[in-house]
């Protein structure tokens, strides 16, 4: 899953534009993520020039 971080993202739209899967998001000024759109190709995060994007591994749930 790919994160972006509040405090780096300065909203420049660049990642939302290279989405293939529009699962990029502008709130309150910062791009999010939509996880269940997010194919997790990582084109957002590879455009991002200020770092502000990474990918997280979410623990899977045993049940």
């Amino acid at each position: 899953m790919f994160v972006i971080d509040r405090e780096k993202c300065t909203d420049c739209g660049e990642c939302r534009d290279v989405c293939p899967c529009e699962a990029i998001e502008e709130r309150d000024g910062c791009c999010e993520v939509v996880p269940d759109l997010c194919a997790e190709c990582g084109a957002c995060m590879d455009v991002c020039e200020f770092g502000a994007i990474e990918e997280r591994e979410i623990p899977s749930r045993t049940v």
